[in-house]
């Protein structure tokens, strides 16, 4: 008589892993489809590009709702639903007051979507330091291929035109998000970071480290400024808060491998050098892109002083633009290589968050806005060295980078780009220490 086969019987930590998977499957899809080439251009401000990543964030709010409808309970603390509604309150405001309305509601959208729900959903995702973990992890995992197609892109000649030669590394943003990939793998290296400084198991230290050499190389051939200095100021940041004997020893580690890297295998050395030393002039020889960098951001201020409280309205730069820009703005910016034809890319806003909110959402936008972000940052440091913080070093270290890293960014960089969605994770997941995380860890 045959007897029936028997199933295999899935354990406990089979189960736990699954389930897990189930769970944070929204948010890993969200990063993973950051891979697809997106087919539209930057555009600055509020714009959006309606890549599929977008599509899976809305999904991922979607599923977080039916989950919080199901279970009944209070999703979020007072403090949280505080300090993640707050920039609702400038965004509204900004919207009523507008000279025109109808035109701002894709703003509204935009703005609610990256700063509140999408933060929101995440957070709400994330359970404890494993699933934490597993999206750090899986950022990690993001910038290494997208770093890994930057560096073919140099080697080979088909990356970004920069400087005439078609060799700055952009990943699968293309030509038209030239901060892309800079933005994804500077994320990568906080994160690994994060992890190598913390208190978490040898093994992960160990493949933090060695990501971290391998997402050097990309971020540098990304000849992107601003993602430079964000990166430097967050990393230091976390070296100083591991301790000041560590951050001496892993700071000598990184000038060395930067020194073989750059100077002694000579990869970009000459471009890097001028990159780096443009940095510093800013007032004497500056180069076009600097040049219009600072009109815009004198524009911004002058569209504030004449709407001090509520700001022009959301989307509403680019119109007023011309009428407080000085003649020294170029049309626009050239963009080409990377499988793109040439293109002039309009310059649609300051490149430089703060003052595309104040300009857009006047002083209440910016305060409300800034005061979240603030909080948050606030209730990271303070939590680590809260309760749990030997278990939750590796989790404080990375949401204060993360954090620092975007708040610093922000001097240089606006919302635009099928990398704004990741941006939105990435708020989530520091909201995630800084509000719920830290009592768990």
């Amino acid at each position: 008589m045959a007897t029936a086969a028997t199933l295999p019987v899935v354990g406990p930590a089979a189960r736990d892993r699954l389930r897990r998977a189930g769970t944070l499957a929204p948010v890993l899809a969200v990063i993973a489809l950051l891979l697809v080439p997106g087919g539209g251009g930057a555009q600055g401000g509020t714009g959006g590009t309606g890549t599929v990543a977008d599509a899976a964030s809305g999904l991922l709010v979607l599923v977080c709702l039916v989950r919080v409808a199901r279970g009944g309970a209070r999703p979020l603390t007072r403090t949280a639903a505080v300090v993640l509604g707050l920039p609702v309150l400038g965004i509204c405001l900004a919207a009523i007051t507008s000279n025109d309305p109808a035109s701002s509601l894709p703003g509204v959208a935009r703005y609610v979507q990256v700063f509140v729900l999408v933060p929101a959903a995440v957070l709400l995702t994330v359970r404890d330091r494993r699933d934490f973990a597993v999206v750090a992890w899986a950022l990690v995992g993001l910038a290494l291929l997208q770093g890994a197609v930057g560096v073919g892109q140099y080697l080979t000649g088909t990356g970004a035109s920069y400087q005439g030669e078609d060799v700055r590394a952009v990943g699968t943003f293309g030509a038209t998000d030239v901060m892309g990939m800079a933005t994804v793998v500077s994320y990568g290296l906080v994160v690994v970071t994060g992890i190598a400084l913390g208190s978490g198991p040898g093994r992960a230290r160990t493949a933090a480290l060695a990501c971290a050499g391998l997402l050097f190389l990309p971020l540098v051939l990304s000849f992107s400024r601003g993602a430079w200095i964000a990166t430097v100021v967050a990393c230091a940041l976390q070296l100083l808060l591991a301790g000041p004997r560590r951050a001496v020893r892993i700071g000598l580690a990184a000038g060395a491998l930067g020194v073989v890297l750059v100077g002694g295998l000579g990869i970009g050395s000459d471009l890097v050098e001028e990159r780096v030393a443009s940095i510093t002039r800013v007032t004497a020889a500056p180069d076009q892109s600097v040049t219009d960098r600072y009109t815009m951001w004198a524009a911004a201020g002058e569209m504030w002083r004449a709407e001090p409280l509520t700001g022009v309205g959301l989307k509403g730069f680019p119109q007023y633009r011309d009428a407080h820009a000085s003649v020294a703005l170029s049309s626009g910016s050239d963009t080409a290589g990377a499988g793109a034809a040439f293109r002039r890319q309009p310059l649609l806003s300051p490149h430089n968050m703060y003052l595309l909110v104040l300009s857009e959402q006047g002083l209440v936008g910016l305060l409300a806005l800034a005061g979240s972000w603030t909080a948050l940052l606030v209730a990271a440091l303070r939590r680590r060295g809260g309760p749990g913080s030997g278990a939750g070093a590796d989790c404080a270290l990375v949401a204060t980078g993360l954090l620092v890293w975007q708040l610093t960014d922000f001097f240089y960089a606006d919302i635009g780009g099928p990398s704004t969605v990741l941006m939105s994770v990435v708020l989530g997941l520091a909201a995630w220490w800084s509000l719920v995380g830290a009592r768990r860890a």
